[in-house]
């Protein structure tokens, strides 16, 4: 007689299988990530974190190959800013004004960027015109 394979077996592997996928999907997700803040929210924060501003119009001084790039980046709604130090490439929309993204760690009340994590958000194009620049038909 042939022997017959048993249903549970099916189920035991399909189980294990179900186990590992949801295993590797929440590593995959719970704490891979640094905390995103604004410059108002950095205060005395330990340990590597990501910072969103704007840059200060003014305050881009140096080089980013030569000693670091140093500007003040500040709340997009407010008035809070940290100065940052920034060795690495520079994006090319990089400027004064700038809506950007960094990850580093506060020294000493300056945000130490590292190399290669300096990202410029682009303007969205979906954005509202400002008033009195509207086409009128």
């Amino acid at each position: 007689m042939a022997r017959r394979r048993s249903p549970a077996r099916l189920v035991i592997a399909l189980s294990v299988a179900a186990l590992l996928a949801v295993f590797l999907l929440y590593t995959s997700i719970a704490g891979g990530g640094t905390p995103s803040l604004r410059p108002s929210q950095l205060d005395a924060r330990d340990g590597r974190v990501t910072l969103a501003g704007k840059v200060v119009h003014g305050s881009v001084r140096g080089d980013a190959r030569e000693g670091g790039l140093r500007f003040r980046l500040r709340d997009v709604e407010g008035t809070a800013s940290v100065p940052v130090l920034y060795r690495g490439s520079v994006p090319d929309l990089f400027d004064e004004d700038r809506d950007i993204v960094v990850q580093g760690t506060l020294r000493n009340g300056v945000f130490v960027a590292q190399p290669g994590t300096l990202v410029t958000k682009c303007p969205s194009k979906y954005a509202p015109a400002k008033s009195g620049s509207q086409d009128r038909a």
